[in-house]
């Protein structure tokens, strides 16, 4: 068999060849790409038998996605994705200095892959499918996320010159609140909405009960409060139009992606049977299946499923 140790950065990669033994065989670092894979495939043809099989290379790497780890899998290599402070543990274990390097990392992970490769898990076969619902079902999480981030920020800025508005929107990332802030950003422009301007923007937003709430957002933009300096007001009001056009931006670009991950798990063969548990619908799905994969081998039985939810895939899927 033959150990590869793979420390990769964004546009190289350092690269240890090791035996059964452990002794080095060869090292070189690689460029990103067509030419630096081409290159790994010929130094590990350099060490194998004419009739050695693919699966007889072992290769650690501190990832399990992107064009560079396909390529291994393609290759029929044995491709194991460690955790970076796996790595950092066993490199203080071994090493006296613990000095980190790019090389000294690759010879690590040979180390790690010769020595442990059997309690490590390798990447996982899962379709073309379950990658591409796993990147859109990620992204639209992600989005999810940036917006939770923005409205935060949104609310800190009202609360410190326009508190009123806090009283006046309850969902600071409603499409109605966005409209009216961003046409409206401070007390003074605020206090002068109509009752029609204000309506409108809830009938866009296909509010309910429309007449009353427009009452209470104009009664709540009108009420007295504590203010800031005039020119402390502008600033502010220019902080909360530029957060109301990115959460507005937020969410059209979170719609967009949800049809994505609807469209993309939809297709699965697998997504009948996951929205048939309960709790969970195409989105929640579409996650459990990103997270937990497609590749029937990649549990060895129900035990290894439930200790890989416990260590947080679940959790993941639903945050």
């Amino acid at each position: 068999m033959l150990f590869v140790g793979d420390d990769w950065a964004e546009d190289h990669h350092d690269v240890e060849l090791q035996d059964v033994q452990g002794r080095r065989l060869a090292k070189a670092r690689l460029e990103e790409g067509i030419a630096g894979i081409a290159r790994l495939h010929e130094l590990i043809g350099r060490q194998l038998d004419e009739n050695a099989e693919a699966d007889q290379v072992v290769i650690g790497i501190e990832t399990d996605r992107g064009p560079w780890v396909q390529a291994l899998i393609a290759a029929g290599y044995r491709v194991y994705a460690i955790n970076p402070l796996q790595v950092a543990r066993f490199r203080e274990s071994t090493s006296v200095s613990g000095a980190k390097s790019d090389p000294a990392d690759a010879h690590t992970i040979a180390d790690m892959v010769r020595l442990q490769h059997h309690q490590l898990r390798p990447v996982a076969g899962d379709t073309a499918e379950a990658e591409a619902i796993k990147v859109v079902a990620r992204a639209h999480k992600t989005l999810i996320w940036e917006r939770n981030r923005h409205m935060l920020r949104l609310r800190h800025a009202l609360r410190e010159f326009f508190p009123s508005a806090l009283a006046a929107f309850g969902d600071l990332a409603g499409a109605d609140a966005l409209e009216l802030l961003a046409k409206a950003p401070d007390p003074d422009s605020a206090a002068r909405l109509t009752t029609a301007q204000i309506t409108a923007a809830l009938k866009r937003a296909r509010r309910h009960h429309v007449a009353d709430k427009a009452q209470k957002i104009r009664a709540a933009l009108r009420a007295e409060q504590l203010g800031q300096p005039a020119i402390v007001t502008s600033a502010y009001s220019a902080t909360v139009r530029a957060q109301a056009a990115i959460l507005t931006t937020l969410n059209e670009q979170i719609k967009s992606m949800q049809e994505q991950v609807e469209a993309h798990f939809g297709r699965h063969p697998d997504a009948e049977i996951i929205v048939s548990q309960p709790g969970l619908g195409m989105i929640l799905g579409a996650r459990v299946l990103a997270e937990f994969g497609d590749d029937p081998d990649r549990y060895a039985s129900a035990k290894a499923r439930k200790n890989c939810e416990d260590h947080g895939v679940s959790s993941q899927a639903v945050a």
